[in-house]
């Protein structure tokens, strides 16, 4: 399943593990990125808490949490390369995988076509 926000990340559901990252659209309005942050494994998210950072040459962006839950495991190809974001940033640049507290939540936030939509 693959959920989208209104503060452009994504979110793709295993189980009641959420990859998540921030879309297609975002990295295109960020521009080259330079500089990536993330949330220390382990770490308790709640949804709307800043989580991460994704800075270009143009600004730094917060990534937020999408919902709430715990952090498994980040994408530390990303920090190593923060270019790998902006080049594949719904795929190979991910940013972290989160635990979610609670999956039924994964239904409040938009599918495919309403985001697009909303990214118009």
């Amino acid at each position: 399943m693959l959920r989208f926000t209104d503060e452009h990340e994504w979110l793709r559901l295993d189980g009641d593990v959420a990859t998540i990252g921030i879309t297609a659209h975002a990295a295109e309005q960020l521009g080259d990125l330079v500089f990536v942050e993330l949330p220390k494994v382990g770490a308790t998210l709640t949804k709307g808490e800043a989580a991460a950072v994704v800075e270009s040459v143009k600004a730094a962006s917060d990534v937020y949490a999408p919902l709430s839950g715990k952090v498994t495991e980040v994408n530390e190809a990303a920090v190593a390369d923060p270019a790998s974001v902006g080049a594949d940033p719904q795929g190979a640049g991910w940013l972290y995988r989160l635990k979610l507290d609670d999956v039924a939540a994964m239904d409040g936030l938009m599918d495919e076509a309403a985001y697009a939509d909303f990214a118009k």
